[in-house]
């Protein structure tokens, strides 16, 4: 019988607390092994077709316990326990289950869904909340807002973890897959050249290039200061130019909102939560798949006149 993820967290834990990096393969396997699955049960599908079953709870159990802090990602597809996971495994656990990682903070944010306020009704928050507390509609769009938010934090950590040229490139490939840029030729010649006075590049504001916008994208871990967005307006106003687009991996803060609001220049403000979320909108850097559609009766089809 295939362990659910919840079963498979104790035992993954206790596999990778030599302290060595693992892969998930390797883990894959030694799980597979450690409860005793035949080919049949490792092969086993989901539903949709995509995915083993197995394979799937396993990487489940694994995002888990990173989310809770047990263990870390050294880079793609490896990882290790943490001393936090160290700790918890001197406590003898007999098992691990979600209510067990609920003590860490962590873990209980990255459970937690924020949802619109909404005056007609009082939802919970948190996406494990009852069924029969949600319509079914209402699960299934908050697994899917969850699903989205858990792929626009992976995003930005892989964009982090990308050279500066491949950066621009993503900007470029998202610019136009929004609209923007004319040909792929021309947005792809605008960016990295001019490192003009804090510019970064141009982009056609249409595909007839009736107005141009500067651009200005930058990987940054921590917030970005206002001088940053001071010397990107000055290099507009040598351009002349009135629009521009300031792209950073990072966040900015109240102090940037509030300067781009009170000068005349157009600045838009890009985000690292916001560039991964144009990315999952633009299907930018991703693939699809599944898809699910929700039907409902068409009373008119059923009226006999």
């Amino acid at each position: 019988m295939i362990p659910t993820y919840e079963e498979l967290m104790l035992p993954m834990l206790k596999y990778i607390s030599d302290g060595e990096e693992h892969s998930l393969n390797k883990v894959h396997d030694a799980l597979a092994e450690h409860f005793e699955l035949d080919d049949e049960e490792i092969r086993e599908l989901l539903p949709s077709g995509q995915q083993p079953i197995f394979r799937n709870r396993v990487g489940w159990a694994r995002t888990y316990l990173k989310k809770a802090g047990l263990l870390s990602s050294p880079k793609r597809a490896h990882f290790k326990i943490t001393d936090r996971g160290r700790n918890f495994l001197k406590e003898s656990p007999s098992e691990i289950t979600s209510k067990d990682l609920t003590r860490f903070d962590e873990f209980v944010k990255f459970q937690t869904v924020k949802k619109t306020p909404n005056k007609k009704t009082e939802a919970s928050n948190d996406v494990n909340a009852k069924v029969s507390d949600q319509t079914p509609e209402e699960v299934l769009e908050y697994a899917y807002q969850k699903i989205k938010n858990d792929l626009a934090i992976e995003l930005i950590e892989i964009i982090k973890s990308c050279s500066p040229a491949f950066f621009e490139k993503l900007v470029i490939d998202l610019l136009i897959a929004m609209g923007y840029g004319g040909s792929r030729k021309d947005a792809g010649e605008a960016m990295g050249k001019s490192g003009d006075g804090g510019i970064d590049g141009i982009i056609k504001e249409d595909k007839l290039g009736l107005d141009i916008i500067y651009l200005q994208a930058k990987r940054w871990d921590n917030p970005v200061p206002v001088k940053e967005i001071r010397d990107f307006t000055g290099a507009l106003a040598s351009k002349k130019a009135k629009k521009g687009i300031f792209i950073s991996t990072s966040t900015f803060p109240k102090s940037v909102y509030e300067f781009v609001s009170q000068i005349e220049y157009k600045i838009i403000l890009i985000d690292g939560q916001r560039l991964a979320e144009l990315m999952i909108e633009n299907n930018v850097g991703l693939s699809i798949i599944n898809s699910y559609q929700i039907k409902t009766i068409d009373s008119d089809y059923f009226e006999e006149n």
